[in-house]
């Protein structure tokens, strides 16, 4: 049977700009010498009834930062993390629950440069075991599945746009059910969507 993260995983391999928060917004002049912080998220794939899952979180609407808002699980690296997979391994825990000897590293999606300042990395993942999520209290609102196939089509996604600062700022969102998905989150997916489309 078609495993829809084949051709993710075969498109790992070649060279692909890394995306960005102003890629719909040419109109943003960014300094060239702007220092980025970094931040690993992990995109955990794992099947339920035989169909293939991205596992994402809601944010707790108390928040400071992105309230409310779909994300991966994941975060800024510290000082202690031996790399930016463990960032992403050591949020993952810390968020969801996920135990990170059930997790197969797959390998990395382009970077990703964020709004707020952070150089994203979104590091690839199948869970292998079942797994049942345990929300971090006061950070994570709620965990939820949406199948990959959806997320991997590019007419699920939309372009919109909203005030931001003063300024029209444009936007992908790739919504699901109760669930908007936008933002730094939806433009990774769409360069997922994008290394599986044919061609």
């Amino acid at each position: 049977m078609h495993d829809p993260l084949d051709k993710v995983l075969t498109a790992l391999g070649t060279a692909r700009a890394g995306s960005s928060d102003y890629d719909l917004n040419p109109q943003v002049k960014l300094a060239p010498g702007r220092r980025l912080r970094a931040a690993g998220v992990l995109v955990p794939v794992i099947r339920t009834g035989g169909v293939p899952h991205v596992i994402l979180t809601k944010r707790a609407s108390g928040l400071t930062h992105h309230p409310g808002q779909i994300a991966f699980p994941g975060g800024k690296q510290d000082q202690g993390d031996a790399d930016i997979t463990a960032t992403a391994l050591r949020e993952a825990r810390e968020e969801i629950g996920l135990d990170p000897a059930s997790v197969e590293i797959l390998g990395f999606l382009p970077g990703h440069e964020t709004v707020t300042g952070f150089d994203m990395t979104p590091v690839l993942a199948r869970i292998a075991t079942p797994f049942t999520p345990v929300p971090e209290a006061g950070e994570v609102e709620e965990v939820f599945e949406v199948p990959l196939a959806h997320l991997l089509d590019p007419a699920r996604f939309r372009v919109e746009r909203r005030r931001w600062r003063g300024d029209w700022r444009c936007y992908y969102t790739v919504p699901y059910g109760p669930y908007y998905i936008w933002g730094a989150t939806a433009r990774i997916l769409r360069v997922m969507a994008d290394m599986a489309a044919p061609g």
